[in-house]
């Protein structure tokens, strides 16, 4: 079924006005000839279901209950445009390696290449730039994919870990979002996964690729973490899409990465300042410490999602070495496990945080903004925390 048939002559909600649902409502306006259009804020109990014959729900809006009613702009697009899309998702490394994908496919594919979804771009945006031979890379939430109707032609879980369990309670639901991915999929398609992602049922074929043990790639991007995104990246682009493996490797070596993800800020009163504002669990955290060799001090906390610190804690144990400090909910958190260590401390906010970094750490040392924690409360989004450190490491707040 097309979007159009989907929408034209039903009355339609767009439920939440944030990216997407401006995004839905610009390409229904254009694109479709609806009964009625109309955008709705609110709670779902103060939604009234029984006027609409189609609700388009924003990702981050929780539902109490879903029925054939919600659909999803990612749905949307997805019933047009699934065997052209690549879609990937896991907890950690998913904006890493759909960037990637998009940079090597467009560089040795020889086609038209999209990078959309939650990366920053509505996927309706490029509906009009599609041609039959573009391939889109789609980057995927488990908000997305938590009531998805459709799957992608080639489906990717990099991994999982416990996330968003304000929103989820368990890890188990929280997977069983992911898994959506490739519910829909059929023999003809393609799902990619790591060897720790615990076993999913599908009618695809299955590529199973090792967190220990792949290949190595000369990259600019540090981490081993991005050598394993490097590696599902490489397999998608070399063994579905027939690129080069020189060229490939040479397109891996040359992408720099994005921003707020280990991002290097420069050099302030002899110290190194690192922004991995993107960080927002625990094991992205522990990946950034052991990415950078000179990394002295870390800056941890933001809104507390109630996920397991544990293995921080344990880290932090294990690595007196370094500097902690903790700030915001979150951080006071996991302070309470650690206060008792010397190179552990407390501070109020980002803006004190840095001043403390640069009385702690020694010249020709690394600081390193990666919070384990989401932004929500405290700043707009990670993109605005990443902002702000960058400023107030070189004096400019």
């Amino acid at each position: 079924m097309t979007i159009r048939e989907k929408i034209d002559n039903k009355k339609v909600l767009i439920w939440g006005y944030g990216l997407e649902g401006k995004s839905a409502k610009r390409f229904i306006e254009t694109h479709c000839a609806p009964a009625s259009l109309e955008v709705f804020e609110g709670k779902q109990s103060d939604l009234d279901e029984d006027a609409y014959d189609v609700i388009i729900k924003s990702p981050g809006i929780p539902t109490d209950h879903f029925n054939d009613k919600y659909t999803a702009a990612t749905d949307l697009f997805l019933s047009e445009f699934a065997p052209q899309t690549i879609g990937i998702t896991g907890t950690k490394g998913k904006s890493t390696t759909s960037s990637l994908l998009y940079h090597i496919l467009k560089e040795c594919s020889g086609r038209p290449v999209f990078l959309v979804g939650n990366i920053g771009v509505p996927c309706l945006d490029i509906y009009d730039d599609i041609t039959p031979d573009s391939i889109i890379v789609f980057e995927m939430s488990c908000h997305q994919l938590e009531h998805a109707y459709y799957s992608p032609h080639v489906a990717v879980m990099l991994n999982i870990y416990e996330d968003h369990l304000d929103r989820y309670g368990t890890k188990e639901r929280y997977f069983e979002a992911k898994k959506n991915i490739t519910l829909k999929q059929t023999a003809g398609d393609h799902f990619i996964v790591g060897d720790q992602v615990p076993q999913i049922k599908t009618d695809a074929k299955v590529w199973i690729i090792p967190f220990m043990g792949g290949p190595r790639f000369e990259m600019a991007l540090k981490g081993s973490h991005n050598q394993i995104n490097a590696f599902f990246a490489y397999v998608i682009a070399k063994d579905l899409y027939g690129c080069d493996d020189a060229a490939l490797r040479a397109s891996i070596a040359e992408f720099t990465g994005l921003r707020h993800r280990l991002e290097y800020i420069g050099n302030v009163g002899g110290i190194d300042f690192y922004d991995d504002s993107i960080s927002t669990i625990p094991e992205a955290t522990i990946a950034a410490a052991k990415s950078v060799p000179n990394v002295h001090t870390l800056l941890i906390g933001g809104m507390d999602r109630h996920i397991d610190y544990d293995v921080l804690v344990g880290f932090i144990r294990e690595h007196g070495e370094l500097d902690y400090i903790f700030m915001y909910e979150s951080g006071y958190r996991i302070y309470e496990d650690v206060k008792q260590y010397p190179n552990c401390v407390a501070v109020a906010d980002l803006k004190a945080a840095v001043a403390e970094a640069k009385s702690r750490t020694p010249v020709g040392k690394a600081c390193i903004l990666s919070p384990a924690a989401a932004s929500y409360g405290y700043f707009k989004n990670f993109e605005e925390r990443g902002d702000v450190f960058a400023k107030l490491a070189h004096g400019n707040l």
